[in-house]
């Protein structure tokens, strides 16, 4: 398999996720996103990381912005409430989902 290989067409606006893996603590995800501006907010109950392959965006923090290029990634910490405000047409994400598990 490569990440690069079977780039969906997508319209503008529009995101599409790929579960590449899923354990019962850890998801591993393909996004990719054509041309999005002001997105839903996320307040997620777990920790995600996530890089950014190709392309550009923009996340939004609430109090902040953060720019991401090619290769820069995040560290997003449980319930920080954030949402993707834009991404160029050809941003393409990997994202890494620390799910809770219980005992």
């Amino acid at each position: 398999m490569n990440i690069f290989e079977g780039i969906p067409q997508i319209d503008d606006g529009d995101e599409v996720f790929d579960t590449l893996a899923d354990h019962d603590s850890i998801q591993i995800e393909r996004i990719f996103s054509n041309s999005i501006q002001n997105g839903q907010w996320y307040d997620q109950d777990h920790d995600e990381w996530v890089i950014l392959l190709q392309g550009e965006a923009e996340i939004d923090f609430g109090d902040h912005t953060q720019q991401l290029g090619r290769g820069d990634y995040l560290f997003i910490k449980a319930h920080q409430k954030h949402r993707v405000e834009s991404t160029s047409a050809d941003a393409l994400w990997l994202a890494v989902h620390f799910k809770k598990t219980t005992l």
